[in-house]
């Protein structure tokens, strides 16, 4: 493919990734893999000569664009040699006077009021850069100290014990430590979250938002004659764990729930863990700088409906606990309403519950909890907090 054809491609998966977000389809990701799989004469030079314009259109629009094309411009007006091939042979038709292009932006303009106060301007350009690829030690089988060495130009992660990072276009899915279930890909905001449970062995551990099981292995690895049980509604992000699980050589118990019913389905479970994670669905503006057409996907009618399933969960899961048991809350997010606000309201509704502070000395405290960002932690924007009944 010529440049020109490159960048028309661009264009056409940008129509595509637009469509997709209007409509609630699959992400960009897969939107360029399904492109290409009927576009068998494109090279891998090629693929990830596109996909590289795609996602840098993507990062440079805050608000969604009005078309492939207004974004790919956009990009051009950042980098004028791109201009150039507008009109050229099999690229996009030439540039005619005037001509809509999408603005650049980080964060869309309804959104930056419900941002943490933490998350200052300044720390904005870091929630769209390209994002490492980190993986979770399991310590159940190997330390870090003897699996880092099979992963060629890794290093340690600067706060996790458990995670190695590698360089983002890292391939680790066939890699023999991965196959051995030596290792997960876990982000190490992610990785934070287990640690902040402190698992112990021996312990009842409900792992009530689990999906497909990441932070359920990392509790299992942890503590491995705990018990854990992990549950969602998700039935097809729960179905991927039993294989995770035996890869880890992991005891991991599944339980497939129905809403509203999860009180009445987890009734064997009430006032009996000692521990109950809740890791909820959130607006996922965490993972922009992995999912950053997520901005556009999210309205203040979709961040809505996540609060109030939010504010759900920590009812469950309060219910879950035994006296003296924890509860640790944990959203990929970096939105007050979502974080901090969350805690804010259980407490006001559950005085006696008693706030404590999360065993890692990193993030920053934001109210009664503790945020991590790209900009100051290097993880993925996470909110974390950890309560006790009395």
């Amino acid at each position: 493919m010529t440049p020109a054809a490159r960048l028309q491609a661009a264009v056409e998966v940008l129509d595509e990734v637009i469509a997709s977000v209007r409509d609630d389809g699959p992400p960009a990701d897969a939107i360029v893999t399904r492109y290409f799989k009927h576009r068998r004469y494109a090279g891998s030079k090629d693929r990830r000569a596109v996909r590289e314009l795609v996602f840098r259109a993507i990062r440079r629009s805050g608000e969604r664009p009005a078309s492939g094309r207004s974004a790919m411009l956009g990009l051009a007006d950042d980098d004028p040699p791109l201009l150039d091939l507008f009109g050229e042979p099999r690229g996009p038709e030439a540039i005619q006077e005037p001509e809509g292009i999408a603005e650049p932006g980080y964060v869309p303009a309804w959104l930056q009021p419900e941002l943490s106060p933490l998350v200052a301007e300044t720390e904005w350009p870091a929630l769209l850069e390209r994002a490492p690829v980190d993986l979770r030690v399991n310590v159940a089988r190997a330390s870090r100290d003897e699996v880092i060495r099979e992963f060629s130009g890794s290093e340690a992660t600067p706060i996790s014990p458990w995670g190695i990072r590698l360089s983002p276009d890292s391939r680790v899915d066939d890699h023999p430590a991965f196959e051995a279930g030596a290792v997960e890909v876990q982000d190490e905001g992610s990785q934070l979250v287990g640690l902040a449970c402190e698992p112990s062995d021996g312990e009842q551990i409900l792992d009530l938002c689990a999906g497909a099981g990441g932070k359920s292995l990392a509790m299992a690895a942890a503590a491995p004659r705990a018990t854990v049980l992990a549950t969602d509604t998700n039935r097809a992000r729960l179905s991927r764990l039993p294989a995770r699980a035996e890869r880890a050589c992991a005891s991991i118990g599944t339980r497939l729930l129905n809403s509203p019913r999860e009180l009445e389905e987890l009734s064997d479970w009430n006032g009996f863990a000692d521990l109950v994670l809740v890791d909820a669905p959130c607006s996922g503006s965490g993972t922009w700088r992995r999912n950053p057409e997520g901005r556009w996907r999210l309205t203040p009618d979709r961040l809505e409906r996540v609060a109030l399933l939010q504010q759900h969960l920590l009812e469950i899961g309060a219910e879950m606990v035994k006296p003296g048991g924890r509860m640790v809350y944990a959203v990929c997010s970096i939105l007050s309403r979502e974080g901090a606000g969350q805690i804010d309201r259980f407490l006001q509704d559950r005085s006696s519950w008693i706030s404590e502070e999360t065993p890692i000395a990193a993030g920053r405290l934001d109210g009664k909890g503790r945020l991590f960002t790209p900009g100051h932690d290097r993880t993925d924007g996470f909110f974390v907090a950890r309560l006790r009944r009395p």
